[in-house]
């Protein structure tokens, strides 16, 4: 038996979400099916480095899984892309450490969120960027983001619905990037809460358009309240884009 980690893609439109659920179309049910068929109808399991709602994208969410199979890793690599839907693809796969764990083993992940800043939205990006009707402030928004890096408890960026009771977490990195008419915001942290990201990106944009002062942000930190934060930005513009792993 060996376990196979993989760095995995996918467009999150067609998807309600990473994790298996009943009577919806899933990233986690679409992999279980083509391993399925892969061993001849013996069900294996993939764990991933953790869950992304529906509409998230990926473009490097990591998986493993255990097969008794003996296949060389570009026929894996091939298999898995010959047999997945188009709108998941496997970039890299390698044999790894039998005790990696995709999820438990993570040390960091980087996300980033797309806004569209034009007059009038492509309809061939509308499901993968975010319009913004009004032109945001960027410089603003820079200067509030200063309040979202370092250690925290970060209560008042995250879905009030979340059993989680330590929301404690530490933000490395948050910047943003001007693609022509497209904004960025990268953001990289030791873990996230359910919906940060998202509550970030909503808040910060609600700097951007003059709703909020940047000098609330440090208030609204050490609230540890979620009422005191913005509007949870829409899924569609939120991208997994990478995963580190303990050394």
């Amino acid at each position: 038996m060996k376990r196979y980690k993989a760095k995995i893609a996918y467009d999150g439109s067609g998807f309600a979400g990473y994790q298996i659920q009943p009577d919806s179309r899933t990233v986690q049910q679409e992999l279980l099916t083509v391993l399925k068929r892969i061993h001849k109808g013996e069900a294996i399991q993939v764990v991933a480095s953790g869950r992304t709602d529906a509409k998230v994208h990926a473009t490097g969410q990591v998986i493993h899984f255990d097969s008794p199979l003996d296949i060389p890793l570009n026929g894996w690599l091939k298999a898995l892309n010959v047999l997945l839907p188009e709108d998941i693809r496997v970039h890299d796969i390698e044999e790894t450490d039998p005790a990696f764990h995709a999820r438990y083993h993570t040390s960091g992940k980087t996300y980033r969120y797309k806004w569209d800043r034009s007059k009038v939205i492509s309809p061939f990006t509308r499901n993968y960027l975010v319009h913004v009707k009004q032109l945001p402030d960027v410089a603003q928004m820079r200067i509030a983001s200063k309040a979202i890096l370092g250690t925290h408890d970060f209560s008042s960026f995250c879905a009030a619905n979340t059993g989680v009771v330590d929301k404690v977490r530490t933000i490395r990195h948050l910047e943003f990037e001007e693609h022509g008419e497209e904004l960025h915001m990268v953001i990289e942290g030791s873990g996230f809460l359910y919906n940060m990201v998202r509550i970030i990106a909503g808040t910060l944009m609600e700097v951007g358009i003059g709703r909020r002062d940047a000098s609330e942000l440090a208030e609204i930190v050490g609230a540890a309240d979620r009422s005191r934060a913005g509007k949870t930005a829409a899924a569609h513009g939120l991208y997994l884009e990478n995963v580190e792993y303990e050394s």
